[in-house]
């Protein structure tokens, strides 16, 4: 037995288990025992709320001179029993522990409890959301009586549908007062907007945040109720469970690549087609662990816009798919090899080979990443996070620099899981021009210059020595190094100053230690692993192509100066899901489907390529954009087109070294996790799915494959120059905007902020600004009228503007502007 193994024995059996293990886990994961629970939860502190896990409990009795367990004539161990029944959850395993789950006084318990709980409890399981997979239904069924003692005339009569917020409504009837929302909201995401009002059989739960429940993973409480109590607006008398079929797909918004389970079943309003009712997390603790945020949850309504782009467009008229492919072929023939391409990181990693093949094929050579915010995507295949990296290991002794970025707005699920790292000690440093919500959970907040995060970073050993030393000296470090602030050349010097100060101290090469950074959207690493980058899309627009191919990028939505050197192609072909401008501009404009409606993988921000499963019904023509391209690439004598994404991920696992391996079968294995959850016992981790579809695999950094990474001089970008009554513009990025594929989820749109500027206090009175007025930024060959927020967010000389909150776009990078009241 190993010095952390225990020994504890649970009803006669003896089990060895790791020390300090809460017993609950214990009971679960090595003797495949449920002790049943309402209140607990494996990712949240025990509390011994509810009283359903109670059991007998004791200890083996030692001889106190030998140490030995001491034993009866039969030799039975003899055991020292407490007087009274124990919570299995607040107990933590330590040798010799003795548990008995099935005697008659465990049982009776279990039967009483239950027998209080549904004395006020309504009896509308039919019509309740959580019907079908509600833990107190289940436990009923086996622990509770058979029959009620109630006297219905003492019924509680409370509030049915009491909306908390936008989002999610409360049945205070069907509470049962466990705490777990409240809880989850306090210890795992730090946004403390719920709690307890009243006492006793009164006792209910209220938001106390204004708007309701304000926190962007308020959706997680819904899972983890173990009544319906607390449902989703988006589901709310929907469906039936049973009735819904789970797909495992990945979250198409950000580079955490969150793993979901897509709810689908055959609707009359989508013309009897599967349809998405619902999304669900699901579990891989490596990425998302059990929880997913809102937008995920409720930014799905795009796969089925009715807005979206349903039939090839040929020279602004509706077409056919053979009439697309044959103008197709024929302008690139005609384009003597003069062919660009810009995609988008919605574009799946197949589908992204296809375009690559199809570009080259016919002689050319420039692929460009979009959006040309964020790049040094081949520093994190260097130096990345590596193979085996789970943020949750992050803790004392550990530390984490996070600069240049707002992670809240911009992968929120990587900032719950680094407020954990935070909570178990981790050494946590959040760098930026400005306050971020991630500076609530920090260690140290350093500040810099608006624009200079890679000077800030390059010269760190001077600005601050003592942040310096303790991440140094950390045991592991991750880098998350963003964009914020700063222009392209600056992300680059950001990305190799964070590359050199990981390869200075060694944090490279192994778990638990490299860089990251939060690329946009899903698909940023995948777009950098087949040869797509943004300093490409920069050449484009200095020297445009003849032909250029857009795919999953919406250029003029993103950018405002975009439009002039566009005037300047010859010849646009749009592949989108949406009727946008660059459609408007192009020749041909083809459908392509989403996420939802095909097979293909996405590539996170830390490397793992997982697959994503057909769920919905197609939207009118539409085509996955790799099988488009591909039947033009056929079209033009140039190989066959392969018959699905599994072939084409089987083509591209044989030409590019990164995915090496990576066929469907191996991204689809899947292994045992810790919690074990949702299985027939949805009381213990909620209904978060387990993944059946996948955990994917992670693309080796080069330092890991042998080949010793070294330091590179950084290019530091020259400091903007601003003048007399100038300010630097910082964009921002905000997690609900009003980007295309989240505009359609109409349910969501309350929350999103309307446009704003954030102005310093200082520089408001300066200006006689006020909180509200209405104001005028200009920029170079753009202005923007918002509204002003003077809320201490911005640093005194600078201008906080947040994107697509407009419906015209506003600069994608750091700018020099200026501000009048109008």
């Amino acid at each position: 037995m190993s010095d952390n193994m225990v020994k504890i024995i649970i009803d006669d059996v003896e089990y060895e288990v790791p020390a300090g293990m809460n017993v609950v886990d214990a009971a679960k994961w090595h003797a495949s025992n449920d002790i049943p629970v309402f209140c607990y939860h494996p990712k949240m502190e025990p509390v011994g709320m509810c009283r359903m896990c109670l059991v007998e409990m004791g200890t083996l009795q030692r001889n106190p001179e030998t140490g030995a367990v001491m034993t009866d004539e039969d030799g039975n161990p003899l055991v020292r029993w407490f007087p009274k029944l124990q919570t299995a959850c607040t107990q933590v395993a330590t040798d010799g522990m003795v548990f008995r789950t099935n005697t008659q006084a465990v049982v009776d318990a279990r039967e009483n409890v239950l027998e209080f709980l549904l004395t006020s409890h309504p009896l509308d399981c039919p019509i309740c959301d959580k019907g079908g997979e509600c833990p107190l239904q289940n436990l009923t069924m086996a622990h509770g009586p058979g029959e009620s003692r109630m006297n219905f005339s003492d019924k509680m009569k409370l509030d049915k549908h009491v909306p908390l917020g936008d989002l999610i409504f409360l049945d205070e009837e069907r509470c049962i007062q466990c705490g777990r929302c409240v809880r989850f909201q306090d210890e795992l995401v730090g946004d403390d907007v719920l709690a307890f009002h009243e006492r006793g059989r009164t006792l209910q739960i209220i938001t106390n945040s204004d708007p309701g429940f304000d926190t962007y993973f308020s959706g997680n409480t819904t899972d983890i109720c173990p009544v319906g109590a607390l449902t989703t607006a988006d589901f709310r008398f929907g469906a039936r469970p049973w009735e819904l079929t789970e797909v495992p797909s990945i979250d198409p918004h950000d580079a955490a690549g969150s793993n979901i389970s897509l709810s689908v079943r055959l609707d009359r309003d989508f013309g009897g087609r599967a349809m998405i009712k619902r999304v669900m997390p699901r579990q891989n603790e490596y990425v998302n662990e059990l929880w997913i945020s809102d937008k995920a949850r409720f930014g799905h309504h795009f796969t089925r816009s009715e807005d979206r782009l349903q039939k090839p467009v040929v020279d602004g008229k509706d077409s056919d798919w053979a009439t697309a492919i044959s103008t197709i072929a024929g302008l690139l023939e005609g384009a003597d090899g003069d062919i660009a391409a810009i995609a988008g990181s919605g574009m799946s990693n197949e589908d992204l080979f296809a375009l690559r093949s199809l570009v080259t094929a016919n002689g050319g050579k420039r692929l460009g990443a979009w959006p040309t915010t964020h790049t040094g995507a081949d520093l994190v295949a260097a130096v990345g996070v590596g193979v085996g990296t789970n943020l949750s290991d992050l803790g004392a002794g550990d530390a984490v620099l996070i600069v240049a970025s707002d992670l809240e707005e911009e992968v929120p699920i990587w900032r719950l899981r680094l407020k954990g790292a935070h909570d178990r000690g981790a050494y946590v440093v959040v760098a930026n021009a400005r306050k971020t919500r991630m500076d609530d959970f920090a260690s140290a907040t350093p500040r810099y210059q608006a624009g200079k995060a890679a000077h800030w970073l390059d010269g760190i050993d001077k600005a601050d020595p003592e942040v310096a030393k303790a991440l140094k000296a950390a045991q592991n470090l991750v880098i998350v190094a963003g964009a914020e602030g700063l222009t392209l050349d600056g992300s680059r010097a950001l990305m190799q100053s964070a590359a050199n100060f990981l390869i200075d101290s060694g944090h490279y090469g192994k778990a638990n230690n490299g860089l990251m950074s939060p690329l946009p959207g899903p698909n940023g690493m995948g777009l950098h692993y087949v040869g797509f980058t943004p300093e490409v899309t920069a050449d484009i627009a200095q020297n445009p192509p003849k032909v250029l191919i857009v795919a999953q990028a919406e250029i003029l939505s993103d950018d405002p100066y975009a439009r002039a050197w566009l005037d300047k192609v010859e010849t646009i072909i749009s592949l989108n899901l949406f009727p946008d401008a660059v459609a408007d501009m192009a020749a041909i404009a083809l459908p392509i489907q989403s996420f939802a409606e095909r097979d293909g993988t996405f590539t996170n921000g830390e490397r793992r390529v997982q697959r994503f499963y057909t769920a919905q019904g197609p939207m009118g023509d539409a085509l996955p954009a790799w099988q488009a391209l591909s039947r033009i690439s056929e079209h033009m004598g140039q190989g066959k087109a392969k018959a699905s994404a599994a072939a084409v991920m089987v083509m591209m696992s044989n030409e590019l070294p990164a995915f090496e391996g990576m066929r469907y079968r191996e991204l689809s294995r899947t292994e045992r996790q810790f919690p074990d959850i949702s299985g027939d016992d949805m009381y213990y981790g909620g209904t978060a799915y387990q993944n059946k579809g996948g955990l994917g695999k992670v693309i080796p950094t080069t330092a890991e494959q042998g080949e010793t990474p070294a330091r590179a001089d950084v290019s530091l970008p020259p400091v903007l120059e601003v003048g007399k009554g100038q300010f630097v513009v910082l964009p921002a990025t905000r997690l609900y905007n009003l980007e295309s594929t989240f505009r359609p989820s109409t349910l969501v749109h309350p929350r999103i902020m309307s446009p704003f500027v954030e102005v310093n206090a200082a520089d408001a009175a300066r200006l006689d600004i006020n909180n509200g007025d209405v104001v005028e930024v200009k920029l170079p060959d753009v202005s923007v009228r918002v509204r002003a927020s003077v809320n201490g967010g911005a640093p005194e000389g600078a201008l906080v503007l947040p994107r697509h909150l407009t419906d015209d776009p506003t600069p994608m990078t750091v700018a020099v502007g200026e501000i009048a009241k109008v």
